[in-house]
């Protein structure tokens, strides 16, 4: 695989102290995440946590008739498979690459036996954790009561935050996908920006023109979760 970023662009390793930092470090494993793989199916028994680094993970809630929806993403800011340290060891949800790129796994023992520490990662995830519990929870309400088009601003400016630079590779169906609607849905909230140009789309690559002209026409939501996760894992963390 080509050369793998350094641990601590993922923000969650980046904040360790620096004993449980000299701990970890043997033991995580640097991966490439190509687009689409599944990290974990619902139900099955988690064998790693995922600390992304320039990749972004989609986390899904998949129905019976294989219908699905996304209830969170996780990027640089976070860890995959919260359920693992929670004590549920498995999950409903389905973890699929969003964005193409790497990061590093952590097997699930260590992961376990370093939360039943007690000492400063406990309280890092569990701050984390609560920010995805907001994220989850705010997807909700936004799919309920707000249009496609501000959903779909929320979900760019999710994903920009995980990412460097402005662009996105992303097919419309995969959209569709995540935000639980039809591909004509998404065809047409995307034309819709692109002719406020805010965005421009072309086979499946976005590239963000105006950020702040997607600010402000989103909803409430991405604020909501923007403002938690920044007090609950502020950037001075980082070292």
């Amino acid at each position: 695989m080509a050369t793998s970023p350094d641990p601590r662009k993922n923000h969650l390793l980046a904040a360790l102290p620096e004993a449980e930092w000299q701990r970890w470090l043997p033991q995580l494993e640097a991966i490439d995440m190509p687009l689409g793989q599944v990290l974990y199916e619902s139900g099955s028994t988690l064998q790693y946590v995922y600390f992304p680094t320039t990749s972004i993970v989609s986390l899904l809630y998949v129905l019976e008739n294989g219908a699905s929806a996304e209830i969170a993403v996780v990027g640089n800011e976070g860890v995959v498979g919260v359920s693992l340290f929670m004590g549920g060891e498995t999950t409903p949800s389905r973890a699929v690459v969003q964005s193409a790129g790497q990061g590093y796994r952590l097997r699930a023992r260590s992961m376990k036996d370093e939360f039943n520490r007690a000492g400063p990662v406990l309280h890092l995830l569990l701050r984390y954790t609560q920010s995805l519990i907001t994220q989850m929870a705010q997807t909700a309400v936004c799919n309920r009561h707000h249009t496609l088009d501000q959903q779909l601003c929320r979900w760019l400016l999710l994903s920009l935050d995980r990412l460097q630079g402005n662009d996105l590779v992303m097919t419309q169906e995969l959209i569709a996908n995540m935000l639980g609607v039809r591909r004509e849905g998404v065809t047409e909230a995307a034309l819709g920006l692109q002719a406020a140009g805010l965005i421009r789309y072309a086979r499946g690559h976005i590239t963000v023109l105006d950020r702040s002209g997607l600010e402000k026409r989103t909803c409430e939501c991405y604020a909501v979760v923007k403002k938690e996760s920044d007090r609950l894992l502020p950037d001075k963390l980082a070292t």
